[in-house]
């Protein structure tokens, strides 16, 4: 087990491996499995994207949220349903990061969905939409941590 495997929370590397072990098509098809799997928003959030972080970075239309519940991190996503690609990687982030620290999300290094293969399968824009949800996981994380 290498460093950054260590620094990436058990249901995420879980999720990795899943990809990893899939070759060509079947990453697409993962990926889209976990697009018809993003939960619904709460109601108290699902009219309200003034509290939710939007990710301009994204072609897509991305908003999330973060929740500090006792110490670990609950992430809540609104992707449009045309969208899957986008929506299926926040779904997994959701799957794979919910109920870690914020020291957990900061940990992630930022290309590791390198790993997983996605770079074979999605276009270099794609990968950079995904980068930024990182990188607005991580920020939201961080805030955490500052309140």
């Amino acid at each position: 087990m290498d460093k950054n495997s260590q620094e990436i929370p058990a249901r995420l590397r879980e999720i990795i491996e899943d990809f990893q072990i899939s070759e060509g098509r079947e990453k697409l098809e993962l990926l889209l499995g976990y697009a018809e799997q993003l939960a619904p928003l709460p109601e108290w959030l699902a009219h309200n994207h003034r509290e939710m972080e939007n990710v301009p970075e994204c072609m897509t239309p991305v908003h999330l949220h973060a929740e500090n519940a006792e110490g670990t991190l609950i992430f809540f996503f609104d992707v449009p349903e045309e969208s899957p690609t986008v929506r299926g990687f926040a779904s997994m982030m959701a799957a794979g990061l919910n109920g870690s620290t914020p020291e957990q999300v900061l940990g992630i290094p930022n290309d590791f969905f390198q790993q997983m293969g996605l770079d074979q399968v999605l276009t270099h824009q794609r990968l950079n939409g995904i980068s930024a949800i990182l990188a607005h996981m991580k920020r939201l994380a961080l805030e955490s941590i500052a309140r």
